[in-house]
């Protein structure tokens, strides 16, 4: 019986462990695929957090820098051609053409009371003569802006020349003048008679003589300053006038000049020729000149020694107000414009020269009140030994002070 219930029983146990078995396989093999899967998971979040690295594009190489070429030079009327004809009002209205000056010379510049250089060359062009004498050219200003700030600035540096007032740049377009101070040299044909003149010293030069066409770096370097000076209503580009400013240093001769007393006659510096003589430069329109008048006039009074002689500018009847106005008993004789200030290196008011009596400059130029008053000052006195007495110094063998 027993082994009829072994024999039963032995099948099912085998089955159950078989069933068992597999269960078993089974599940290791679906946790096994569960930890493939989560790495696979894995990794491919690894990999979707690692960006390619971009394939640089081909670039062509940089086309090496071009250096900047230099500016053509400017522009300009042939000579020989004909002057652009044209009609404009003088600073008082009286309209004046180009053809009224037809059998003179002239030298014909574009101004602007806005630009520095022009205002610079004020003093140089109220210099030139404006009678054409000695075949030199009649300055005929061609000016811009407004007639009130012109007529000002005229009348300030005493320019004689006579000024047309354009609306613009009209006229010194048809000129190929793009800025200020430029101009040309106009015969008595009214033909060009000259190259472009840029600047003070060029147009200066072309009062002597016509001014050579600047060619070359030259050329090039007087477009550039023009074009500065046009982009910057004139305030730089051109050079400075070459004219003497900074005064005549001790030890020149002074200039000699011949020139009409205030109140009649005449007067030379030579005259003074054995005496001391201070040489003040006045205007009627200075203060300050106003007050060193006063002082002059009490040292003249005091009579030191030193002759006070002073050239005034300006009209007449200004400087006899201002003499009478002040008492001045000094002689003053008067220059037209600027053209003794010139002669003498320094275009300004009040300034003085101590001349000895030999007509040669003793001291450096006193600019200003207190520096012309010191010209009067004795000099000092020898230094001493502090007993009253100039120090001894040695004798070279033929007995001479060394």
């Amino acid at each position: 019986m027993n082994w009829i219930v072994f024999g039963i029983a032995l099948p099912w146990v085998i089955v159950g462990l078989f069933v068992v078995l597999g269960c078993w396989i089974g599940f290791q093999l679906v946790h096994q695929n569960g930890r493939l899967l989560s790495h696979l998971e894995a990794l491919e979040q690894r990999v979707g957090q690692i960006s390619p690295r971009p394939v640089p594009a081909f670039e062509p190489p940089a086309p090496a820098p071009v250096a900047p070429s230099a500016p053509a030079a400017p522009a300009a009327l042939p000579v020989g051609s004909a002057a652009p004809a044209f009609e404009l009002p003088d600073l008082h209205g009286a309209r004046k053409r180009l053809s009224d000056f037809r059998g003179k010379k002239l030298l014909l510049l574009f101004f602007n009371p806005g630009c520095g250089f022009c205002t610079r060359m004020a003093p140089d062009l109220a210099a030139l003569p404006v009678d054409g004498r000695q075949g030199r050219p009649v300055p005929l200003v061609i000016t811009t802006g407004d007639a009130n700030e012109n007529r000002k600035l005229f009348a300030e540096h005493g320019i004689q020349a006579p000024v047309l007032l354009q609306q613009g740049m009209g006229i010194a377009s048809q000129y190929q003048c793009n800025g200020t101070p430029m101009g040309y040299l106009v015969d008595e044909n009214g033909r060009i008679a000259s190259e472009l003149a840029i600047g003070a010293p060029a147009l200066l030069a072309l009062t002597s003589g016509p001014a050579p066409a600047p060619t070359g770096a030259q050329g090039h370097a007087a477009a550039a300053q023009t074009a500065d000076a046009a982009a910057l209503g004139g305030k730089r580009g051109v050079e400075e006038s070459k004219l003497q400013r900074d005064g005549l240093p001790a030890g020149t001769p002074a200039p000699d000049f011949r020139l009409p007393l205030l109140h009649g006659g005449e007067l030379s510096l030579s005259e003074y020729r054995g005496r001391k003589v201070l040489l003040v430069f006045s205007d009627p329109k200075c203060g300050p000149c106003d007050q060193l008048a006063t002082q002059l006039e009490q040292h003249a009074r005091r009579g030191s020694g030193i002759q006070v002689l002073m050239v005034s500018r300006g009209e007449e009847e200004a400087n006899r107000a201002k003499a009478a106005q002040h008492g001045l008993t000094f002689p003053i004789v008067l220059q037209r414009q600027w053209e003794i200030s010139r002669e003498y290196g320094k275009f300004a008011t009040p300034i003085a020269y101590l001349i000895d009596e030999s007509g040669i400059i003793a001291r450096e130029l006193a600019i200003g009140i207190d520096p012309i008053l010191a010209l009067l000052a004795p000099p000092p006195a020898a230094p001493t030994n502090g007993k009253g007495k100039v120090p001894h110094r040695e004798r070279d063998p033929a007995g001479r002070r060394r």
